[in-house]
């Protein structure tokens, strides 16, 4: 018993030394925050709430339990069998682009935006492993990207969903900071970006159905169904969204992650329809459904917001879940097919033009 005891406040210190002084954790929301939170219909209790109740608040046991079923379950064809090639964009191309409205996706959820003349990175997770330290996670699928951090030229903005690992990267942010005008949070994301030098002159943070005016483009925080925490003891201290941007001519809708809820509809009703919707489609579990949607909802959330087209992300980056890597997006073509949805494929690198029928190829099939 004494010797359990001792382990047990031995692992108790170290993990207190590990999330205190290593940066990757970022801040924590102070008792000020806190307290202007209280305004936010999400927050209730000290937390940040779904408009329905989840999910349901695991014990410390459950989480081990969840923990032990990831870490030891085997999944056939969980991963490609060879890196996933890329296609290259040059930084040139990027900081002179005067083209129509686009996007260049990094794998996973992570988007490069040019629209109205300005550059901007949804959820820019370019780090090799999604976790804390790199001994925790497995690598991403692709091992380049399709243009170095370092070489990504000006950024006009940063919108982020969320605080989880595979959406918001310390190494990331830390490369990109500097050359940054702007960064958009939904509330309580923005003490991570202080934590790591950011000033807060340079953020803002929005709570769920705020619109905020970006020069000539409209950003919309709008709800998701989801969690947040990046340790232990800090889960739901921070809010969780989608977004929709708005232009003169178009208008995108990047969903986050979000289990399906009729605020899909909601939003649909209220900023619909739009030319593309970004859609999570990956890392899904009947385990917890209500904060990941399969890949059927998915194909309905597209219908529900009134998406002229849908463009499933969340997959193809990295290995958060026990199903096989194709799985998502075979899945999805197939139920989209059924609601007459059309859905669109680009590899990793390669422009997806925003208003535009450009022909993508199944390049997953044969990988």
């Amino acid at each position: 018993m004494i010797l359990t005891l001792l382990i047990i406040s031995l692992l108790v210190v170290v993990y207190l030394a590990f999330t205190n002084f290593y940066p990757n954790f970022g801040g924590d929301v102070s008792k000020e925050k806190q307290l202007a939170y209280q305004k936010s219909a999400q927050y209730k209790n000290g937390k940040f709430n779904n408009t329905k109740a989840v999910p349901k608040e695991l014990s410390f046991s459950e989480k081990l339990d969840v923990a032990y079923y990831f870490f030891t379950t085997k999944v056939k064809n969980g991963r490609p069998k060879e890196d996933l090639k890329v296609q290259k964009i040059d930084s040139i191309d990027v900081a002179d682009y005067k083209g129509k409205a686009r996007l260049v996706w990094f794998g996973h959820s992570a988007f490069l935006l040019q629209i109205e003349g300005k550059t901007i990175l949804l959820d820019p997770m370019f780090g090799k492993v999604a976790a804390p330290h790199p001994m925790l996670g497995a690598d991403r699928f692709n091992a380049e990207l399709p243009i170095a951090i370092e070489k990504l030229p000006h950024i006009d903005a940063v919108i982020f969903s969320h605080d989880h690992y595979d959406h918001l990267d310390y190494e990331t942010v830390m490369k990109i900071k500097d050359k940054t005008k702007h960064f958009y949070t939904p509330l309580g994301v923005g003490e991570h970006l202080k934590a790591w030098g950011i000033s807060a002159s340079n953020i803002s943070e929005l709570d769920w159905w705020q619109d905020i005016q970006f020069d000539s483009l409209t950003l919309s925080c709008t709800p998701a169904q989801h969690f947040s925490g990046r340790k232990l003891n800090n889960g739901q201290s921070t809010l969780w969204c989608s977004w929709v941007i708005q232009s003169k001519e178009e208008k995108l809708f990047f969903s986050g992650d979000s289990g399906y809820a009729s605020h899909f509809k909601e939003i649909g009703d209220k900023y619909g329809p739009f030319d593309l919707a970004l859609m999570e489609c990956g890392q899904y579990n009947y385990k917890w459904s209500d904060i990941h949607m399969m890949p059927e909802e998915t194909a309905q959330a597209g219908v529900d917001v009134q998406a002229k087209k849908i463009m499933p992300i969340h997959w193809g980056g990295f290995k958060l879940a026990m199903h096989d890597w194709k799985d998502p997006i075979n899945r999805v073509q197939a139920k989209a097919k059924q609601l007459n949805l059309p859905v669109i494929t680009p590899k990793i690198g390669q422009e997806i033009l925003i208003q535009g029928n450009s022909t993508y190829s199944n390049w997953w099939q044969n990988l």
